[in-house]
């Protein structure tokens, strides 16, 4: 349980959102997600999942109280666009699945800026490989566009070369950003009586003498030792503002983030380790406070009696309605001065949008929360007080398909509280597969499907009324009957063991009789 004290340290929220270029591996099989995962189970096959596709853009909204003002939040919100580092020895692989495509192309999202302008990023561990390497000397290109292209920069130069003087200089137009850093240093490796500098322009090439050149490498502010920094600093790209939003240890806020943590972890942290602790443990000193909207809206949505939603618009839809009786004393919202967007245009799936509908329904929510609690209205609200009806939700993720319906990242996961399984044995259906038993009952209810053995199968619904209906409506059939699972009943494992106990309680017997029968 975390204190008060120590949730009012971390300050006001920080909304995040993020789009992938696909959400699930076609896992087939043992390997298919299903609810009868335990939640290491689930993680180590959604680990698959992650490594295998990567992140295209995020967005954060970072939410403030105006001073002077009570109950007042400022968000700002930005969106930005990621594309993996390919630098050196750096060149990621990652799948697009046709759906996750499709379906963010129904909501406009910009694939141009996605794979053109993307900011780079890298994790630990890669960054620890490139800093070895440009420290050391020993950075090379790779890929082969990148060397065609320097190959015909080294080309234009040397042509130039021939024909300057001494103090003469030259522009490279149209190089900027990342790469302008990485045709430096290539050109500054490849000739030793050039000098290169970045300009708004593009980079400009001067030549000078050997002697000039080793008084700028070792005297100016561009030295080769600070300027190898600013290399990995720029292929850092946007792992530098990892770190900081890690520093500033704001309550992070999603809406079903447990995705969206993975990646984090991968993506800009460490790759996934194989111990689903390691991860919980690795994500909770990355975010000492997480809250998920998802579970929190599940319990305050039952309780209020609020109409169903399908996802995070629809949500704030009904907070933001009359349907809200705290509608009028909760919290107000402004846009910041340069992220005016949001305000009158609704872009549902654009991540920063997104984020920032994250962080609205967490103070809507615990504002109503906490006059849930108070007889009398509670006339001045606090983010702190929100922190304080919250805590019971802090840590607690979301999950989707599994064993448990959500994960703590601050201790034990809590027991299940899923409907019972059910156990389905067949008579006169012979060489009946999963996929056969789950079509037969999908018209009355969703089951996940596992074999049990040849002529049983465990069924499983996250839904005890979809339970209850398939043991009434199957009561009794000549061919498919359907019971409780009961584990010393049923496993096979345990069927096996009983009848190995009774061979060898049976022999036993039959040589203590005949032993007392002999002379």
């Amino acid at each position: 349980m975390f204190c008060t004290r120590r949730l009012v340290f971390f300050a006001f929220p920080a909304g995040l959102d993020i789009e992938f270029t696909g959400l699930r591996s076609n896992l087939s099989g043992p390997q298919q997600i299903s609810l009868f995962d335990l939640p290491s189970e689930w993680y180590l096959k959604t680990r698959q999942s992650v490594q295998q596709f990567t992140i295209c853009q995020i967005g954060l909204s970072v939410f403030s109280a105006i001073e002077g003002e009570a109950n007042k939040y400022i968000a700002h919100s930005c969106n930005f666009f990621l594309f993996p580092t390919t630098f050196g020895i750096l060149d990621s692989e990652f799948s697009f699945q046709a759906s996750s495509v499709q379906f963010l192309n129904q909501y406009g999202f910009n694939y141009n800026k996605f794979l053109k302008n993307g900011i780079p990023y890298m994790n630990e561990e890669q960054e620890k490989k490139i800093r070895h390497d440009i420290l050391t000397g020993n950075w090379r290109v790779r890929s082969s566009p990148d060397k065609d292209q320097i190959k015909a920069v080294i080309d234009k130069v040397t042509r130039w070369l021939d024909l300057a003087k001494e103090g003469d200089w030259m522009t490279l137009p149209g190089i900027a950003g990342f790469q302008a850093f990485e045709v430096q240093l290539v050109l500054r490796q490849a000739l030793p009586d050039i000098w290169t500098v970045l300009k708004d322009e593009g980079v400009v090439v001067k030549k000078v003498s050997k002697q000039h050149r080793w008084y700028l490498q070792n005297t100016s502010c561009d030295r080769e030792s600070c300027w190898k920094e600013k290399i990995l600093l720029s292929a850092r790209g946007f792992s530098v503002f990892f770190q900081m939003l890690v520093k500033a240890q704001k309550p992070l806020v999603g809406h079903n983030m447990m995705m969206d943590l993975l990646h984090l972890h991968e993506k800009f942290f460490r790759p996934l380790p194989e111990s689903y602790n390691q991860f919980k443990q690795n994500i909770h000193s990355l975010f000492p406070v997480l809250i998920d909207t998802k579970n929190v809206t599940k319990d305050i949505w039952k309780e209020m009696n609020f109409p169903r939603v399908s996802n995070l618009s629809e949500v704030y839809e009904v907070l933001n309605s009359d349907l809200n009786p705290t509608k009028n004393s909760g919290p107000e919202i402004v846009h910041a001065s340069r992220c005016e967007k949001y305000v009158k245009t609704k872009c549902p799936h654009e991540a920063a949008y997104d984020a920032f509908l994250c962080g609205s329904v967490l103070l809507k929510v615990a504002h109503l929360l906490l006059q849930k609690i108070h007889i009398d209205p509670v006339p001045e609200s606090s983010f702190p007080q929100y922190l304080d009806v919250l805590a019971p939700y802090v840590n607690q993720v979301n999950l989707i398909r599994a064993g448990v319906p959500k994960i703590n990242f601050s201790g034990p996961d809590y027991p299940s509280i899923r409907p019972p399984i059910l156990i389905l044995s067949i008579k006169r259906w012979s060489g009946v597969s999963e996929q056969q038993v789950y079509h037969k009952f999908q018209n009355l209810c969703k089951f996940d499907v596992r074999r049990l053995t040849r002529s049983q199968f465990l069924l499983l619904t996250n839904k005890f009324k979809d339970a209850r209906n398939v043991l009434k409506e199957y009561r009794g059939h000549p061919t498919l009957c359907i019971s409780l699972y009961r584990y010393w009943r049923h496993s096979p494992d345990v069927n096996c063991v009983l009848q190995v106990c009774g061979i060898v309680t049976a022999w036993a017997l039959l040589a203590f009789i005949f032993g007392r029968s002999g002379p």
